[in-house]
């Protein structure tokens, strides 16, 4: 005998509710001999009496009352189960894993996380303040849909994509008293043998590549004197007198009053923030916040950021 099928259930639910296989028939389109036979096999599968047939009318047995209750329970978990699976397909509800680095994404991650909860409130973001090593990692195991970094080399990609979200100047931090916080820009020649305050190398490779780019046409070395892991302790540190630091802009936005940026001159390329993902693994709603973070403004009050252009 073959198991029970939710078939089996809609048909007995149908008989149950209207006590009259013609009308069960009827409202389930199918032949009331074909609907019989499988309220028997159902019956017989159950090793129990769910209905006693009458003439011109059903009655529900003790025990096919029972099942009633059951039977619509199941029917509306399964019903209920498609629904979340075909809302989840269609990004619009589960939840996405998205590493980010803060100092990067001080700007666009409060625009994309308002826009995207506006289009898809039943998805929750859990947020991962990683480096940009453990992003590249997490995306690579498939622990996180997405990470939002400053633009990686394409060996650490190795096979993950990337699309480009905002470009920022480069520019030095300092303390409000320095001297060189009184002009509007500062001349590379003028901190090339400044000491430096850096990003840990270890968790931020991609940092001192770019500072290895900026020192190359000087014929010197940068003068790291200390590595931090987190923005706000090389905030702290230039705050202190510790040293300068090399930084996109929209760091402005976390330092406030605490420290004065100004851009190099000549300006130097502009460090880039992407969203890496493994195509392969990027499901609906983590599409849907990528979108949200493409469209996130570009031009809010005092930003830096430059239009942005995607790139594979």
């Amino acid at each position: 005998m073959p198991p029970v099928e939710l078939r089996h259930l809609r048909y007995f639910v149908a008989v149950a509710e209207l006590l009259n296989f013609t009308q069960a028939a009827r409202r389930l389109r199918v032949a009331q001999p074909a609907l019989s036979r499988q309220i028997r096999d159902l019956e017989a599968e159950l090793s129990v009496p769910l209905l006693e047939r009458g003439p011109r009318a059903a009655k529900l047995t003790e025990a096919g009352a029972t099942f009633l209750e059951e039977a619509r329970a199941i029917l509306q978990r399964a019903d209920e189960a498609v629904k979340l699976t075909r809302a989840v397909a269609r990004g619009e509800r589960g939840e996405i894993q998205v590493g980010y680095a803060p100092s990067l994404t001080t700007e666009v991650l409060p625009c994309a996380l308002h826009s995207f909860h506006n289009t898809a409130p039943g998805v929750h973001v859990k947020l991962h303040d990683l480096s940009s090593e453990e992003m590249l990692r997490g995306v690579g195991a498939g622990r996180l849909h997405l990470g939002l970094m400053a633009r990686p080399s394409e060996r650490a990609l190795s096979g993950l994509k990337f699309e480009r979200l905002r470009e920022y100047p480069i520019c030095v931090a300092l303390p409000p008293a320095h001297r060189l916080a009184r002009g509007r820009q500062v001349a590379f020649k003028q901190i090339a043998e400044a000491p430096l305050v850096a990003y840990s190398r270890a968790e931020y490779p991609e940092y001192h590549a770019m500072l290895t780019k900026l020192f190359a046409g000087t014929g010197r070395t940068p003068r790291l004197v200390e590595e931090h892991d987190s923005a706000a302790s090389l905030i702290a540190a230039v705050e202190i007198g510790r040293g300068l630091v090399i930084v996109p802009a929209c760091l402005g936005m976390l330092a406030g009053g605490r420290l004065k940026l100004r851009p190099l001159h000549p300006p130097p390329p502009p460090i880039q923030l992407v969203a890496v993902f493994d195509p392969q693994r990027l499901t609906g709603a983590a599409v849907g916040f990528l979108a949200a973070a493409r469209s996130a403004e570009d031009h809010r009050p005092g930003s830096n950021a430059r239009p942005r252009s995607r790139s594979r």
